[in-house]
């Protein structure tokens, strides 16, 4: 018997599910975007099995159906989908960044009985739209179900078999721990690279070559303030509450570094620091990532020997290497193999020489 996947929005999330999922055994994938252009370009790259021009339509005969839009648009289409007619056991999931609001509507879908799962992919790319999708943008990332306390078991099942097929790290945790983890390690980090960018350009108004020092640690601390301000403008919003709390946490913690400044005691910024250290470095993925200027984010897809692979090119060129990571979390990273060098000149060497031998996407932050 065929699983019919309906993939509503095919920009770099929707169709990077839509090629993972046409891997799956007897499944067929069909998609549908607002965008002509996208539905064109859908059919041309072959991103889904079939393209359709009405979704309520192509919806009564869906399995699943999977919402590749940001939160705001996939609340409307909830509500435009309270009043399609929809199989029975259908299965109803999203890929937002936010859960709360998604989850409080899911409320008034679950009063019809239709089922539904919230769900997050962590991954990303610093491009967009539908021809940047690629079917390993998942692999190794975590995705996050949110499904409700009660959910019946088979529907999370059946769920996790559909997606296993992305082959990413399937993780379930409800809602309000969701949008409180993702502020905390993304959302409110976001938010602190914006503003040392702000205090940056009031500091270059002023000492003019301020700007022309930002390089290394500032580059790398800030590189997330270069995202889609509309995405962030509507995640900021969503998550609003929880960032409240973060900035009123971070203003808190100002304040203690602020004191023992004032105190002038370098055992005590000294010790702040080292316990700075030993979390970050504790944190699972490589140590140090913060500190390397010369990082080069390959992005691989995950078979046996792909990494000895790249650094055996490397070193039939001789270039040398100063780390090598697997970057497991991987939203806002621009790829998931990062590779070190000492300094640019053997990083621009890296770049030809993979280039030459592959046809990896690869970025430079």
């Amino acid at each position: 018997m065929t699983r019919n996947v309906l993939i509503i929005g095919l920009g770099l999330i929707g169709g990077s599910l839509a090629l993972a999922l046409q891997k799956a055994p007897k499944t067929k994938v069909v998609g549908y975007d607002l965008s002509e252009k996208t539905r064109n370009l859908a059919e041309t790259l072959n991103i889904v099995h079939e393209v359709v021009e009405d979704v309520e339509e192509a919806a009564k005969n869906a399995d699943f159906i999977i919402f590749g839009t940001p939160v705001n648009a996939t609340l409307q289409w909830m509500d435009e989908l309270k009043h399609w007619s929809l199989k029975q056991h259908v299965i109803i999931t999203d890929t937002g960044s936010t859960k709360g609001l998604i989850m409080k509507k899911a409320e008034e879908l679950r009063e019809q009985g239709i089922t539904f799962i919230g769900g997050h992919p962590m991954a990303g790319s610093h491009k967009s739209g539908i021809t940047a999708a690629k079917p390993y943008l998942f692999e190794n990332a975590y995705y996050i179900l949110t499904p409700f306390d009660d959910e019946d078991g088979n529907n999370l099942i059946a769920l996790e078999q559909l997606l296993k097929y992305t082959l990413a790290k399937l993780v379930k945790i409800n809602a309000e721990e969701h949008d409180h983890m993702t502020a905390v390690v993304s959302h409110f980090p976001h938010i602190v690279a914006a503003s040392l960018v702000h205090q940056l350009n009031e500091e270059n108004k002023r000492f003019p070559m301020t700007s022309m020092l930002a390089a290394g640690g500032f580059r790398d601390i800030t590189r997330i303030a270069s995202s889609n301000p509309m995405i962030w403008r509507d995640i900021t919003l969503q998550n609003r509450e929880e960032l409240i709390g973060q900035m009123d946490a971070w203003i808190d913690e100002m304040q203690r570094v602020k004191k023992i400044l004032l105190e002038n005691d370098d055992e005590s910024v000294e010790e702040y620091f080292r316990k700075a250290k030993d979390v970050r470095d504790a944190l699972p993925i490589s140590t140090g990532a913060f500190y390397t200027t010369y990082d080069l984010y390959v992005d691989i897809p995950d078979y046996p020997g792909v990494i000895s692979e790249i650094t055996g090119y490397l070193a039939d060129e001789n270039i040398s290497i100063t780390n090598i990571r697997v970057v497991e979390t991987r939203e806002d990273i621009f790829g998931i193999l990062v590779i070190s060098f000492q300094n640019e000149k053997d990083r621009e060497k890296a770049m030809k020489c993979i280039r030459s031998h592959t046809n990896f996407e690869m970025h430079v932050s």
